[in-house]
């Protein structure tokens, strides 16, 4: 590889939320990789920093140009300009729409297990959380939408609200287009806005390609709002960069009188610098390296599960550089399993219980690291079960 991704780098000293947090501990949790940041995106800060005034900035012709190339290159999907809307960041954003969208009371559909913020969003902000489990069938270790569910709760009055987490966070489903067309068609029947939360995008398999939500018809244009970042494929979260696109006019310009009331809409000097060093040719060629030294990794760590914890069970996946990991053999229903991990092997991982759904069995495990750091968390999470 041109690249080398099992370069161990020491995060210490750094205020690094994921190692600061471990306190001595083997972090494999929050979603931020133990990779080195695009070295493109190094470049370009460097070359900014080397300047010397950081004063306000604008984004330009650059930064729509760079998103509307990478979408259309990329995922097959033109955004037009118009749509675009700076935001510097994903949940900030998402917390804004729901304010702008619903009212105190009103109900928000997730689709659980998922992204924890997204309950903290929906509650900090007087919404209700209205949870469309997602089916799983152990056997197969897979998921799927329960369709009858999903209608039932988009049917009821003070449903104003759906998060879509496209590739789903943390089961690594890509949600094919017919299934975001149906999805589509019934949010658009019972007047229900989706918010396409679309960040792990660029995570995924080789041969395998998200879809938009968008992307599938018009009428998916005209009822969503599209949440986008290079910060998860190109390891920037802390850059504090993202963006929005919004199809339809009018739910456009309620949105982006909300972003520029809560002002989260103005990013520091060196966030369109990412955008515009990732997005491009040789940002391509870092991340195809990228997602095979991932894969590389989950294979690694699917067999050693395999081979010496058959306990537990990976669940497949396509998208993510996250592992959702079955323990219901060896955790009881409510225990924190993570908890446990961190005291009995000193490794930490997400708890699944944060995640609703069916987590509370489940732990999800951050797989993007060097390889001999996979290897000493799949080695401490060998101790931890066998504890039990």
């Amino acid at each position: 590889m041109k690249y080398d991704f099992n370069k161990v780098i020491d995060r210490t000293g750094t205020d690094s939320l994921k190692w600061e947090k471990a306190k001595g501990m083997l972090p494999m949790w929050v979603a931020d990789m133990d990779i080195e940041t695009f070295p493109g995106i190094q470049e370009a800060i460097r070359q900014r920093a080397a300047h010397g005034i950081y004063g306000y900035t604008i984004y330009g012709d650059a930064w729509f140009d760079a998103y509307i190339y990478w979408w259309k290159t990329r995922h097959s999907f033109e955004i037009k300009r118009e749509w675009l809307r700076f935001t510097t960041g994903v949940i900030p954003a998402m917390s804004s729409a729901i304010r702008r969208l619903s009212d105190e009371g009103d109900n928000v559909i997730v689709q659980s297990p998922v992204y924890p913020a997204f309950f903290r969003i929906i509650k900090s902000n007087q919404r209700k959380v209205l949870e469309n489990n997602l089916i799983y069938n152990r056997e197969t270790a897979s998921y799927s939408i329960n369709w009858t569910d999903l209608e039932e709760k988009l049917s009821d009055p003070n449903t104003k609200l759906m998060i879509l987490c496209n590739p789903q966070n943390p089961s690594g489903n890509i949600w094919d287009t017919d299934t975001l067309g149906r999805i589509g068609d019934l949010c658009a029947k019972y007047k229900v806005t989706v918010l396409s939360d679309e960040i792990h995008c660029d995570i995924t398999a080789r041969g395998k390609e998200y879809v938009p939500f968008a992307s599938v018809s018009e009428l998916n244009k005209k009822i969503s709002v599209t949440f986008i970042s290079p910060t998860k494929a190109f390891n920037a979260a802390g850059i504090q960069t993202a963006a929005l696109f919004i199809p339809d006019q009018e739910l456009r310009r309620i949105v982006t009188h909300g972003l520029s009331t809560d002002s989260i809409v103005e990013g520091n000097c060196f966030s369109m610098e990412a955008v515009t060093a990732a997005f491009t040719e040789e940002g391509a060629d870092w991340l195809d390296q990228l997602r095979m030294h991932i894969w590389n990794n989950r294979r690694i760590a699917e067999d050693y599960i395999r081979k010496n914890m058959p306990v537990l069970k990976v669940v497949p996946s396509d998208s993510t550089y996250l592992m959702w990991v079955d323990c219901s053999e060896v955790v009881s229903q409510g225990e924190d399993f993570s908890a446990y991990l961190e005291n009995e092997a000193r490794l930490m991982v997400n708890s699944g219980k944060a995640f609703g759904g069916n987590g509370d069995c489940f732990i999800r495990v951050n797989l993007a690291c060097p390889e001999s750091l996979l290897k000493e968390g799949m080695e401490r999470l060998k101790i931890g079960v066998a504890k039990r």
